[in-house]
């Protein structure tokens, strides 16, 4: 029997890059997976490369597509592992950025994990074994010159990781952030296409100015922030909850 075989996890933000990943990840250790994103067709295509995964789309800024999307899911029983992978990413100079961006991208980082935490709170407050896993950033524990939205829409996951798992400290629940540096992903490809157009520089300068923050110079890949997450959701991670895990080359 697999480890996490009788569980069921949601992972938003599943149909690509690190959500996917993780979901595979959880599949393979035995959890019948629920992917959310916003992107129907796209969720339908990932999930059928994965046996018994379930594909529900979902708004995260959206307080009736969530509820509607939980809904669904606990349709075939209660969501005892919940990865937050839903979130987006903008670079621009803090003098030039509207208050209407900065709560864009606070709405879905920030305000969308909430409401998705808060939709399985309640029945994990009271389950015999319960994970929920964050997907934060090292953004979220140090600054960034041009993310200023960015990097405190992560601090702010990271903190809240922590206070939740001190408040729930008398469950069976677990609250944890896992915090990559720059994986190689679709949000990264536009970050590396942002600095092209703005900058003029070649791809692989691009490119080399997001590595130069990894020691092992190099991008992070979705399936080592997968792993990560697996063991945080595994049941020898019990007396983990409250942790910031960079996943970042040794960066610190």
């Amino acid at each position: 029997m697999s480890k996490l075989t009788g569980h069921r996890a949601v992972i938003t933000g599943g149909g690509t890059g690190i959500g996917l990943a993780c979901a595979k990840a959880l599949a393979a250790d035995g959890a019948r997976v629920i992917i959310m994103g916003r992107n129907l067709d796209r969720l339908e295509a990932a999930a059928s490369t994965i046996t018994g995964a379930e594909a529900i789309r979902i708004d995260v800024t959206d307080a009736d597509s969530v509820d509607d999307a939980f809904a669904a899911a606990k349709a075939g029983g209660e969501i005892d592992i919940l990865v937050n992978n839903a979130g987006i990413a903008a670079a621009g100079a803090f003098h030039r950025t509207s208050i209407e961006e900065w709560q864009r991208i606070q709405a879905v980082n920030v305000e969308g994990l909430v409401r998705c935490t808060q939709a399985v709170i309640g029945s994990m407050m009271k389950a015999d074994y319960a994970r929920v896993v964050n997907i934060a950033s090292i953004a979220g524990l140090r600054g960034g010159a041009y993310i200023a939205p960015y990097v405190a829409s992560k601090h702010a996951v990271v903190g809240l990781t922590k206070s939740l798992s001190l408040e729930y400290a008398h469950t069976n629940a677990t609250f944890n952030a896992v915090c990559p540096g720059y994986v190689e992903t679709a949000i990264v490809d536009n970050s590396i296409a942002n600095i092209m157009a703005k900058t003029g520089r070649s791809r692989e300068d691009a490119l080399a100015e997001l590595t130069k923050n990894n020691p092992q110079g190099r991008l992070i890949q979705s399936e080592e922030v997968a792993e990560a997450v697996s063991f945080l959701c595994s049941p020898l991670s019990g007396s983990v909850s409250g942790q910031a895990i960079t996943i970042s080359g040794g960066a610190i």
